[in-house]
């Protein structure tokens, strides 16, 4: 089985999804600490004059040091209503603007303050708009047990062991947490996924990479971002 291991990202990048599309289990890892100014609760889209910008989930008040599992989403209308008047700036630049903000509006039609809960959601709402067959799992849900780490790059080794996974795969950019030799012992394989460079027309002069997902369904019918999910090269 192959093993896929992120935390929950709020509208994660097209690489996000190939990672999903790949692989045969997917796991939320949520038990581990929140960190400022990650993806968990923002992620960028194109500004409307140049650049990108962020949108913005907003979160209860919490401690640093909390745990992503136990974040909460000031869940009420106005955020969604602030997401999709930013989402406007699509209405009249991208073809698939229709069929996209359909797919956005019905992956945040959920009645939760569980950011992992949330992002699980419109995860799965979107991977089943794209075809993808998404089977998923919350680490702080499984009682994996983590007695054993003893350093980042042990996280996913330990859940994969529980999960009898033979292949890990991890996003390239975390190539150097990961001690293939620790992988090996337990007889598992340790690849990492790399997205090709990939642009499509926004119809603006420079092209804005790495944007959420929201802006590829935007520009991009659902045939095209199903031959762009297998754009990819994965490598040991």
């Amino acid at each position: 089985m192959k093993v896929g291991i992120m935390q929950p990202y709020f509208f994660p990048y097209l690489g996000y999804f190939q990672l999903i599309n790949y692989v045969d289990k997917w796991i939320f890892f949520d038990d581990v600490q929140y960190i400022y100014h990650g993806w968990i609760n923002r992620n960028r889209i194109i500004h409307p004059k140049k650049g990108w910008q962020y949108i913005i989930l907003p979160l209860k008040k919490h401690s640093r040091g909390d745990l992503i599992k136990d974040i909460k989403v000031n869940n009420d209308q106005r955020w969604k209503d602030e997401l999709l008047g930013k989402l406007t700036i699509y209405k009249k630049r991208a073809p698939n603007y229709n069929e996209a903000i359909d797919v956005i509006q019905k992956s945040i039609n959920i009645d939760t303050d569980n950011i992992t809960q949330l992002n699980a959601y419109i995860i799965s709402t979107i991977c089943n708009y794209l075809d993808i067959n998404f089977e998923y799992e919350i680490s702080s849900k499984c009682d994996f047990d983590y007695s054993n780490v003893s350093d980042s790059g042990e996280w996913a080794l330990r859940i994969c062991e529980q999960v009898n996974a033979y292949e890990y795969v991890n996003p390239y950019g975390g190539i150097d947490l990961f001690d293939k030799n620790k992988f090996e012992e337990s007889n598992i394989q340790l690849k990492f996924m790399k997205m090709n460079d990939l642009k499509y027309p926004q119809r603006r002069n420079s092209f804005e990479s790495n944007l959420s997902i929201i802006d590829v369904m935007m520009f991009n019918s659902k045939e095209k971002i199903k031959e762009m999910l297998e754009l990819y090269e994965v490598k040991a």
